[in-house]
């Protein structure tokens, strides 16, 4: 009996010293939890190795996290597939400036977040990170059919597979075409030369008249020096001994 009363006994102190202890220690909240960086989130899902390494190497992806991080605007973000870069035409990639290869990165992500839903009510042309689609550099639609989106640059028609990742805050959608923008692959039309006076212009008729008061003026002097010269000779044929 002593000693279930004396174990009754310790457990009432333990359980004392427990309470005691969380009363004087404040309660923690979880720590939050910031969202993953998006080449994080590219290498879970897998097969986009050639989209993460452009990612990296044109620094996109830091600006990405960093505006992720650093601001509640939300980013959509369109990942081609490794097969879809690989059904690009040969050297395609290669051809491009770093320049370009820095816009043709950009010219997958929208600056605002994107549900799937709200690709039906979206505003084309889209904005996207490389700029303004209305300037026609950088054009981006978007067109729905029922749960289907589709996406057209005027060089590619692509389709969005499926939904990557999503956060409320970023959107990551799978497509099967790497977006190309028109810009890149559209020579400019040359400026049109100016055109000519047309004959019998006004500017011509300028030039005509003044070429013939010229000849007039010339062949006007010209018989005043003959006829000064003739009155000369007369004069001194009249005064001949």
């Amino acid at each position: 009996m002593k000693q279930l009363l004396s174990s009754v006994s310790l457990l009432v102190i333990i359980f004392l010293s427990c309470t005691t202890a969380m009363a004087q220690s404040p309660a923690q909240a979880p720590a939050p939890s910031g969202p993953d960086n998006v080449t994080g989130i590219l290498e879970k899902a897998g097969q986009y190795t050639t989209f993460i390494r452009l990612l990296k190497s044109t620094q996109v992806g830091d600006q990405i996290n960093t505006q992720l991080n650093n601001s509640n605007q939300g980013l959509t973000i369109f990942a081609p597939t490794d097969n879809a870069f690989s059904n690009l035409k040969s050297g395609t990639l290669n051809s491009l400036s770093d320049q370009q290869k820095v816009q043709l990165i950009q010219f997958h992500v929208i600056p605002s977040f994107l549900s799937a839903s709200q690709f039906q009510t979206a505003s084309n042309p889209l904005r996207t990170q490389a700029g303004g689609g209305s300037n026609a550099q950088f054009p981006l639609n978007v067109t729905t059919s029922g749960n289907q989106v589709n996406i057209t640059t005027g060089i590619v028609n692509a389709t969005v597979a499926n939904t990557v990742y999503t956060d409320n805050q970023l959107a990551v959608y799978q497509v099967d075409q790497v977006l190309l923008p028109l810009d890149f692959f559209v020579t400019p039309a040359p400026a049109p030369a100016p055109s000519k006076p047309k004959k019998g212009s006004p500017a011509d008729s300028a030039a005509g008249s003044s070429d013939d008061a010229s000849v007039d003026s010339s062949r006007a002097n010209c018989a005043g020096n003959v006829m000064f010269y003739m009155s000369l000779a007369l004069v001194s044929f009249c005064y001949l001994p």
